[in-house]
């Protein structure tokens, strides 16, 4: 397994993201701050970071299912949160329905709406994609 920029594999990375359930309309047109993990099966894993100022938005984190439990997930967070420091960013945020407790594992802590940047507030993730009821939580880096 490698991880590799996006930016050649739109197309399995929206198969991908729909399997998920994940959103998928509103990518960024260029695909420049996301992340995939290729093997000899292609694309099999995903990540992504909207940047707004000084804060990053993660999203997109999906694994195909045939490959969970290998680690994945965690190195494609790693290598984005590394990458995000390398620019600059002081803090990651992120809405989750269903991942709150794997966000929790990796040094996450729960916000409120009220409390993220209001950059951050007007993306469309926040703005109109996901819920109200989605969880919103904060690393600072």
């Amino acid at each position: 397994m490698e991880i590799i920029e996006a930016t050649d594999h739109r197309s399995p990375i929206e198969a991908l993201l729909a399997e998920n359930k994940l959103p998928v309309n509103d990518l960024p047109a260029s695909l420049e701050n996301f992340l995939v993990a290729v093997d000899n099966d292609g694309v099999i894993g995903v990540i992504g970071i909207e940047i707004y100022g000084q804060h990053g938005l993660l999203r997109s984190l999906a694994v195909k299912l045939e490959h969970r439990d290998q680690r994945i997930a965690g190195n494609l967070l790693n290598q984005i949160e590394e990458n995000a420091k390398a620019k600059g960013l002081e803090a990651i945020y992120l809405l989750t329905e269903t991942a709150d407790k794997y966000f929790d594992s990796k040094r996450y802590t729960r916000t409120i709406r009220a409390e993220v940047p209001a950059e951050v507030q007007q993306s469309s993730q926040f703005s109109f994609v996901c819920p109200q009821s989605a969880v919103v939580m904060k690393k600072v880096l």
